[in-house]
């Protein structure tokens, strides 16, 4: 590894909770902690979590790892895993969100997906991205907050 550290901080932002990992240079689990992550239901298809409250989240895990697996000298590295196609737009300037975020199980974007379908641009989609046209993916997501 490179650096001074021995030991290597994941942080898993993951749907239900946050956890941060310390891990040795065997690849064993050294420190483990969690905390829940909240989901809201705005509407029906809705699924969105507070942005504030999962950087708190994360801040809080990763403190407490690194303090239980040694302190921060012992950090050579620090991955992140996350929720992949959950969004979230940050205001440049002051660092806060612009809005709630949009979780990767919502599916507000329906109509957008099934409107591109109707329109014949699914096979046009699939051939630039290799992905379906379904809410799942981010790109519709992204389009519905830009427009709210």
């Amino acid at each position: 590894m490179r650096g001074s550290g021995d030991r290597i901080l994941v942080i898993d932002e993951g749907t239900t909770s946050t956890r941060a990992i310390v891990f040795d240079v065997a690849g064993q689990g050294r420190e483990v902690q969690q905390q829940p992550v909240d989901s809201h239901y705005p509407r029906p298809g809705w699924v969105e979590q507070d942005p504030e409250a999962i950087w708190r989240s994360t801040l809080q895990c990763a403190r407490q790892a690194v303090i239980a697996g040694g302190g921060a000298d012992r950090i050579a590295a620090i991955g992140i895993t996350n929720q992949r196609e959950t969004i979230v737009f940050w205001d440049r300037r002051s660092g806060e969100a612009l809005a709630p975020v949009i979780v990767w199980q919502d599916r507000r974007t329906a109509t957008i997906c099934n409107d591109l379908r109707k329109a014949g641009r699914e096979a046009e989609v699939q051939a630039r991205t290799g992905l379906l046209l379904d809410p799942y993916f981010s790109a519709s997501k992204i389009q519905w907050a830009v427009a709210n």
